[in-house]
């Protein structure tokens, strides 16, 4: 029987690492676990198999640059979720949505996401903003118009920061996408440590 028709559609393609051999991983691992709960799947799959310090030093630098951008966090999230839920990665869609519940951000917004262009939760700016950010993801271009939308409500800086936020989200999702990996329900995890602290 062929590797391929073994897979299983509701598992990771790859079987994931569970005792990495490098240090730099092992120890993450226990970081995650402390944190989490578990480590994380994409860990576990891609990241160990990987040069480890050189492929998480990437994800690290993405991490870090979101927080030196001039937009506000919720509307970074607001991208990052909605390019997530167009190309329909499982994990980041949960990873997202875990971050916007512990960093206390609007649930009523985030769950009202796909109905952004008529929902009251969401301002003009921010209908604009995901409107070429469904473009961008969906057709792989961008009418001008859309653009000179764009160019109303956002800095020629906000543009460049906006698009880097949906070409480095692709990076998330077809990683995931490309080795079946779904979500982690990292969401419910997020709920319990919230609900936790708040006692």
């Amino acid at each position: 029987m062929s590797k391929t028709s073994e897979l299983n559609p509701d598992e990771p393609f790859l079987k994931p690492i569970e005792d990495p051999d490098d240090p730099s991983a092992k120890q993450a691992y226990a970081m995650m676990r402390q944190y989490f709960g578990k480590v994380i799947t994409p860990a576990k799959v891609i990241n160990a198999r990987l040069p480890w310090d050189f492929y998480t030093q990437f994800y690290s630098q993405i991490s870090q640059l979101d927080g030196k951008l001039k937009l506000k966090p919720e509307m970074i999230m607001l991208i990052r979720q909605r390019v997530a839920e167009l190309n329909v990665c499982l994990f980041c869609i949960d990873a997202n949505r875990a971050g916007t519940i512990l960093a206390s951000m609007s649930q009523a917004k985030f769950g009202a996401l796909e109905k952004y262009r008529t929902s009251p939760l969401f301002t003009e700016a921010e209908r604009v903003a995901l409107d070429y950010v469904t473009e961008l993801t969906k057709e792989k271009k961008i009418d001008p118009e859309t653009f000179k939308q764009l160019s109303k409500h956002y800095s020629d800086i906000e543009i460049c920061e906006i698009v880097y936020l949906v070409a480095s989200e692709h990076v998330y999702n077809i990683t995931n996408i490309g080795l079946n990996i779904h979500s982690d329900m990292l969401c419910d995890i997020a709920k319990k440590r919230n609900s936790t602290t708040s006692k």
